[in-house]
């Protein structure tokens, strides 16, 4: 208080002594709005999908003073508003343009029902189970998925016991993800400022691939990635894409996902992409570093005919 009465008896002009104190106060408020916004989008109709969401939010209303929790009916009509209906499968850039209409920094989407099961032996039960995506906003990654799922002999206690855990579990390890990912995000942008990456082609177009003298990097050998179980459980088709650095051995230096599918199967990719080997891009007959996008397509496996 006496620093701001000087400022006020001093030579300064009144009105220059009100921007400041303005200009101070706004900041307080930038400080205060800083906070991460999370939005939850639908996870379905169901009764088991709209529990779920209301679980997941109130994960972040416990924790007001860290984060900022977007209105769902605002954000859902945001995310309607460009089309958005439910995909589990996006590009970097398709999540990061739903982030912004919806106006968040991270943003929950995913599925959720109640199943009667008719098992080929045993009695009826139900399972409930959710599949959870956090992405960020502001890169369009995947940051964790997960996918709890509960059986049992009615469908309220199945539905129960899939809240329940998520109450108890799965509130925390949204937070850290959460905060690992702006850390990352932090270190990232300092590293770009610090080190400027070096310059690498881009793989052409297949309509250009022609170029005179330039040959593309080709895998001595094609890998599939495998079906995980977690796919295979919730029945999931899906593509990933990646983007790979060949460096001028034809090694892989760098592998990263440009269109996420979660349920295990972009680190599936990853794996495998990682253990290929290439003859190195070539132009002139020199062997250069070339990035290119590798895509691979997942479908749901054959199922066993009954004997």
């Amino acid at each position: 208080m006496r620093h701001y009465l000087r400022s006020l008896t001093s030579p300064v002009p009144v009105y220059l002594a009100l921007l400041f104190c303005a200009l101070s106060l706004n900041g307080a408020a930038q400080t205060v709005e800083r906070r991460p916004a999370i939005a939850v989008l639908n996870f379905g109709d169901t009764r088991t999908a709209k529990d779920v969401v209301a679980q997941i939010a109130k994960a972040f209303e416990r924790n007001r003073e860290e984060f900022r929790l977007v209105d769902p009916d605002q954000a859902n009509a945001a995310a309607q508003g460009i089309g958005y209906k439910g995909s589990l499968n996006l590009t970097l850039g398709d999540a990061r343009d739903l982030g912004s209409a919806v106006g968040c920094d991270f943003f929950f989407t995913g599925e959720a029902q109640t199943l009667r099961r008719y098992p080929s032996s045993g009695p009826i039960y139900f399972e409930s189970y959710a599949s959870i995506f956090l992405v960020s906003a502001r890169t369009g990654r995947l940051i964790g998925w997960e996918q709890p799922g509960f059986q049992a002999p009615s469908a309220e206690e199945a539905r129960k016991k899939l809240l329940d855990s998520l109450a108890k579990t799965s509130g925390y390890s949204w937070v850290i993800a959460i905060r690992r990912a702006l850390e990352d995000e932090r270190d990232e942008r300092a590293s770009a400022v610090e080190n400027l990456a070096p310059v690498i082609a881009e793989a052409p177009n297949e309509s250009d691939a022609t170029i005179d003298g330039l040959q593309l990097p080709r895998p001595y050998r094609r890998l599939k990635p495998p079906y995980t179980n977690e796919a295979a459980h919730a029945e999931v088709e899906a593509v990933v894409d990646v983007l790979v650095d060949v460096n001028a051995s034809g090694e892989v230096s760098r592998v990263a996902v440009v269109r996420w599918a979660g349920y295990g199967l972009d680190q599936s990719v990853i794996e495998t992409v990682r253990q290929l080997h290439f003859v190195p891009a070539k132009r002139d007959g020199a062997a250069i570093p070339m990035r290119v996008l590798l895509r691979y397509n997942f479908r749901k496996p054959p199922q066993n005919p009954l004997p």
